[in-house]
């Protein structure tokens, strides 16, 4: 009887040192992983923050807009963001058939480790602000 209750708590012992350092190694990937990449969704936010504000703040009518103009707006808000991976040339003025619309469209990568690197692909459309009639 007391071989096998002996038996019983040896396989309840828990993890082994592999199994646990395993876990860990994968924690630490993912990890790793987390704080490459939050920066390159923080740029985005950035990007995102300064397309919407040069949308809502042109007050000339978006289909005669002067490129050199929305790349003049886009570069003041890319200075004062600090934005990086994309650059106001790269912000187009398309035309919908829902009216004109700011789109951009990038990937941002960062090296992981050696060769290897994480890319991230970044694209939008936004709407200029409706003047009131």
């Amino acid at each position: 009887m007391s071989g096998m209750q002996l038996r019983g708590r040896q396989a309840q012992r828990g993890m082994s040192f592999w199994s646990l350092l395993v876990v860990l190694a994968v924690i630490a990937f993912f990890a790793i992983v987390g704080v490459k990449v939050i920066p390159l969704y923080l740029n985005q936010l950035k990007v995102t923050k300064a397309v919407h504000g040069v949308a809502d703040e042109l007050t000339v009518d978006p289909a005669n807009i002067d490129p050199y103009t929305l790349q003049n707006a886009l570069q003041r808000r890319w200075d004062i963001e600090d934005v990086q991976d994309l650059s106001p040339k790269e912000v187009k003025l398309v035309r919908t058939e829902n009216g004109p619309k700011l789109a951009y469209d990038y990937e941002a990568r960062v090296r992981l480790f050696y060769n290897i690197y994480v890319v991230v692909d970044f694209k939008d459309q936004v709407s200029f602000r409706k003047e009131a009639d």
